[in-house]
């Protein structure tokens, strides 16, 4: 995969794209991630980038020459091109999966009141937001998905098979876990758990799983196709949650 991204702090990302597993994927060239200053396609002898918006209003705006300028230095016809905007369809482990199969990503990060929308109409293929709230700028944004989107890469995790137990991978919030000492602060891991039983370790973590997403996220369920056993499982929760 190539990752490209335009910005006007390309600093920011120099820690966190070096680090972890994103940082391993790039040394093992998995991903190619490249970094494009906005400013340098700025034809303004000050390299602004931004400009007062047209009808008033508070703050500034991205002007549209230099992103289109930048973007145009790149294989854009042949990516999928990201916007990070607060406005945009909220990411989710879904979108990630799907993300995962480009081969080419370019992110926009914008800044201030956004940017110019003609960028966004004519050249934008997604708008993205990662939550409810506003950020300085789309960088931060930008590297939450990046994040998302590259541990799902084949040979990126050491374990293939690592994420699938993770939250909502399967839509479900993922169950509890625990590692040594058995007994900490006289609080013992579950029994079931030290058991072998592989059966019935695999049944408490799905029972685990459905129980914390029907008390924390039951908007999940909604959109999970769930088993018969699943089912008579969350009778059971409901059961033990209403009394």
């Amino acid at each position: 995969m190539k990752i490209d991204v335009l910005t006007i702090f390309k600093n920011m990302f120099d820690t966190v794209m070096g680090e972890s597993i994103m940082g391993r994927a790039i040394d093992r060239n998995i991903v190619a991630v490249n970094y494009t200053d906005i400013r340098d396609f700025s034809n303004d002898k000050h390299k602004r980038v931004d400009d007062y918006p047209f009808g008033g209003g508070p703050g500034m705006v991205m002007k549209p020459e230099p992103i289109y300028n930048a973007l145009s230095s790149l294989d854009y016809k042949n990516a999928r091109v990201i916007y990070m905007s607060p406005k945009g369809k909220v990411f989710n482990q879904n979108l990630a999966r799907e993300l995962s199969k480009e081969e080419h990503i370019i992110f926009i990060c914008g800044h201030y009141e956004g940017i110019d929308n003609r960028i966004i109409d004519n050249y934008v293929d997604d708008e993205i937001s990662i939550g409810d709230y506003v950020l300085t700028g789309g960088e931060l944004a930008a590297m939450v998905v990046m994040d998302s989107i590259i541990r799902l890469l084949p040979g990126v995790l050491g374990n293939e098979d690592s994420f699938k137990d993770e939250s909502h991978y399967e839509g479900l919030l993922e169950h509890p876990q625990y590692t040594r000492p058995r007994v900490f602060n006289d609080i013992s891991v579950p029994e079931v758990l030290l058991s072998g039983n592989h059966k019935k370790i695999e049944e408490w973590k799905r029972y685990q799983s459905l129980m914390l997403t029907y008390l924390r996220r039951k908007d999940l369920l909604e959109n999970i196709k769930l088993s018969k056993d699943d089912k008579k499982i969350l009778e059971d929760i409901k059961k033990v949650v209403e009394k």
